[in-house]
């Protein structure tokens, strides 16, 4: 969204903007890629799926490389892994579910 330059306007705030809706762009994607790996990862406990340790340290990474980029807090970020990390160990103790 290009803004036009206003005699109302300070350039700062237009700069300011610009800033905010590119972080705004890049956290959104950061966010959206870990709810999607994560999803993956339980998909894959709960199939038993012989790949899971690569999604688990993918998802782990993700959550890891947005909290350093500041997208969400590290305290979030710790509460993630742990949360994930405790469905993945409860899946993985239950027996498979064979689909219908």
């Amino acid at each position: 969204m290009a803004q036009q330059k206003k005699s109302q306007r300070h350039r700062s705030g237009l700069k300011a903007h610009r800033q905010s809706d590119r972080r705004n762009l890049r956290n959104r994607t950061m966010k959206k890629a870990i709810r999607q790996s994560t999803r993956a990862c339980l998909d894959g406990a709960q199939s038993k799926d012989a790949k899971l340790p690569e999604a688990v340290a993918k998802a782990m990474s993700l959550i890891d490389k947005a909290a350093q980029k500041g997208a969400i807090h590290w305290k979030a970020a710790a509460r993630k892994k742990s949360r994930l990390a405790h469905r993945i160990a409860k899946q993985a103790a239950q027996p498979a579910v064979a689909a219908k």
